[in-house]
């Protein structure tokens, strides 16, 4: 008898030991591997990169639909890739700015799979607007027409569609079996399992397509394009050079072709620490443990980057944008100064109201005039 207690004894804890076990774990990778110091660090700083990233892509977007029957075929892109950032922003950055400030990352499992998933769906969405603006500035550079005339809208917006549904294919295939979401090393993020590609043959496969398809594809097409848009430039501008009209066709040109190399390429560096930092947690035999928790963060903090400077390269090089964001921010302080006037006007005829009641009205000129009892006149219209 006492053999068989023991026995059920024995049974009945190695029974709750496989089910705590695996409880430890879960919640021991979705903790944060970083001080509370820098778990702070990183919740402020990355609400400062929204608050930026929202406001400078919001007004982007706002400028655009000012004059949306305006807007050239190939501005179509530069609000694609607005919408991407601020997409990316609003999605993503509130659950880390929560878990930051929580020590620990908010909603376990699926909320990793949530975060997971729209990193990439827009880091792809992006990638591919940059790709796709590089190879149109190539085909309309040195051209006789006006930037962006060698396509209409509606071939712009059909290239758009197909970003999107790319972006959704690649970003929905870890969640139907094709590869994996997973914490990142540090704790308070997650991206693409890379450390996946040493542990099964689903997460290896799908890392090499991801890393041609949607990164080295994508990278290569942006640096051909902007070689050969320099080689072009060069060109043209030794055929050019007593032209006075066609220096100046030539400098506007190079202007716009700068700003769109700084866009692209901005992507690229604030990125390619990302990448190497993932690639190397995923050929290292100890996987995330080979990266010390901080090193992993620097990177992923710095990509976050990306969301928040293009609208400052656009006010930079685009005399028209500075001015419209010029504009908007006037016509804010317009609405909000005849908001407090219409408010003050309110309060005035209300106090008015109270102080002159059963004072008779004075008719005058079509105005309405009350007396006060002590000779005032007061308009009321």
């Amino acid at each position: 008898m006492l053999h068989q207690a023991s026995f059920i004894f024995r049974k009945k804890s190695k029974h709750t030991v496989q089910r705590i076990i695996p409880e430890i774990i879960m919640e021991d990778k979705f903790t944060s591997k970083l001080s509370p110091a820098l778990d702070y660090g990183a919740g402020m700083f990355l609400i400062i990169v929204a608050v930026l990233s929202v406001l400078g892509n919001a007004a982007v977007i706002a400028t655009a639909a000012k004059r949306l029957p305006f807007l050239k075929a190939s501005e179509l892109l530069t609000v694609n890739l607005a919408l991407t950032d601020i997409g990316m922003t609003v999605s993503m950055y509130p659950l880390s700015i929560v878990s930051a400030f929580n020590h620990a990352w908010v909603g376990g499992d699926p909320a990793c799979i949530y975060y997971g998933l729209m990193g990439f769906f827009f880091s792809v969405a992006s990638i591919m607007t940059l790709t796709v603006m590089g190879v149109v500035r190539y085909l309309v550079t040195g051209t006789p027409h006006h930037s962006g005339s060698k396509f209409k809208k509606r071939t712009i917006s059909a290239v758009i569609l197909f970003i999107w549904l790319y972006a959704m294919l690649w970003a929905v295939l870890p969640v139907l079996g094709w590869g994996d979401y997973g914490p990142e090393p540090f704790g308070l993020a997650c991206s693409v399992d890379w450390a996946g590609y040493r542990h099964s043959l689903s997460g290896s496969t799908f890392i090499i397509a991801i890393s041609i398809l949607c990164t080295f594809i994508p990278c290569l097409l942006i640096m051909l394009s902007y070689s050969g848009i320099a080689w072009k430039l060069h060109k043209a501008y030794q055929a050019i050079r007593n032209g006075e009209h066609l220096q100046k066709s030539g400098s506007v040109e190079k202007k716009l072709t700068l700003m769109a190399v700084m866009v692209s390429f901005g992507f690229m560096v604030t990125w390619t620490p990302y990448v190497l930092v993932s690639y190397w947690t995923m050929f290292h035999s100890a996987g995330r443990e080979s990266i010390a928790p901080v090193v992993s963060l620097l990177p992923c903090l710095f990509a976050k980057c990306s969301t928040a400077y293009n609208p400052f390269i656009y006010y930079i090089f685009r005399r028209s944008f500075r001015r419209e964001v010029k504009q908007l921010a006037c016509c804010c302080d317009i609405s909000h100064n005849s908001l407090s006037a219409r408010s003050s006007a309110a309060n005035y005829f209300a106090r008015h109201k109270r102080n002159t009641k059963g004072v008779p009205l004075v008719k005058m000129r079509g105005a309405t005039l009350q007396k006060h009892q002590d000779g005032e006149i007061i308009s009321s219209f």
